[in-house]
């Protein structure tokens, strides 16, 4: 990927169709510290912090997010509200927060 060639932290989730099983990727994919309290506050905490990883761009990619839209569209809403608001918070911050959303391709 691209981002880790230019230094970018760079961590992916898998498809889910539970917001539980969300967190707990992310939490995989971003290294959180063990104190994560596994729900949407502590998510949007955890990704304006990301003190643990070395300064420089962070990337969370979420392959497949369109499986927890379908399965459970009001918890992905709310998961999407707490990326956007984290991604706003980070900005401009020493490590700078972008999240990408993929679809798996067409077969």
């Amino acid at each position: 990927m691209e981002a880790r060639l230019r230094g970018a932290t760079v961590g992916t989730v898998g498809s889910v169709d539970d917001r539980a099983d969300l967190l707990v990727a992310v939490a995989r994919a971003l290294r959180f510290p063990g104190y994560f309290g596994h729900n949407l506050d502590a998510l949007h905490d955890s990704l304006t912090d990301l003190s643990w990883l070395p300064a420089g761009q962070v990337v969370l990619v979420w392959d497949g997010s369109d499986t927890l839209r379908r399965a459970d569209p009001i918890g992905y809403r709310s998961v999407f509200e707490v990326l956007t608001s984290a991604v706003e918070h980070a900005r401009d911050g020493l490590r700078p927060l972008r999240v990408v959303l993929t679809e798996p391709a067409e077969q």
